[in-house]
């Protein structure tokens, strides 16, 4: 399974945000990393340089490598609707990305480990494959001899998280995709429509 495994807190530092959940480290260093990042003087960034920067932002937040993430952009053109909004749509109904929305993990990394595992099932159904497109219908739930995992238990125990696009059962310990999300209910600070130009040129 491909992902990205270098230096977390550098990635948020250079892209100025917590892009990975809350980091104890950003919040010290909260200016670009390396030896000249908090008197570094940053050249006028380049049209392309700042679609750039978003599309490699979106990449890291939910953790999807080019290929997969250029892919998922092509998927999204041939479907109606406005490119960058639908684009959000199927990154955020990847079943790694619903995991983590539930608050069955506590972050995307965790959440595929979870699934790698083969601790969730879509539909009753055992699914290994975080990149799994999840239609509305679908339900998501957690394996029944893995309910009682603490790192599961740990984080339920702390969901506060409630998307309208997304319904939780409690007794059952499953979520159900609803719809998929509309803008304005994706929570990520991310500007959909420079990557939509980036790969129009």
């Amino acid at each position: 399974m491909a992902r990205y495994i270098g230096p977390k807190t550098r990635i948020s530092r250079k892209f100025s945000e917590p892009l990975f959940g809350a980091d104890k480290y950003f919040e010290k260093k909260n200016y670009p990393p390396g030896q000249h990042g908090q008197n570094k003087r940053r050249k006028k960034t380049s049209e392309y340089g700042i679609q750039l920067t978003e599309k490699q932002k979106a990449k890291y937040t939910y953790g999807i490598l080019e290929k997969q993430f250029r892919n998922t952009f092509k998927k999204a053109a041939q479907k109606r609707g406005v490119t960058g909004e639908v684009l959000l749509q199927l990154i955020e109904t990847r079943l790694d990305n619903l995991v983590y929305r539930l608050g069955i993990a506590p972050t995307r990394a965790a959440a595929r480990q979870l699934i790698g595992h083969k601790h969730i099932a879509v539909n009753g159904q055992i699914v290994s494959i975080p990149s799994f497109a999840a239609r509305p219908g679908d339900v998501v739930s957690i394996r029944e001899r893995s309910k009682s995992l603490e790192a599961i238990s740990d984080s339920l125990a702390s969901r506060n998280n409630a998307f309208s696009w997304l319904e939780w059962d409690e007794e059952k310990l499953s979520g159900k995709l609803l719809n998929f999300p509309e803008r304005s209910d994706i929570p990520e600070n991310i500007n959909e429509q420079l990557i939509v130009e980036l790969y129009s040129k």
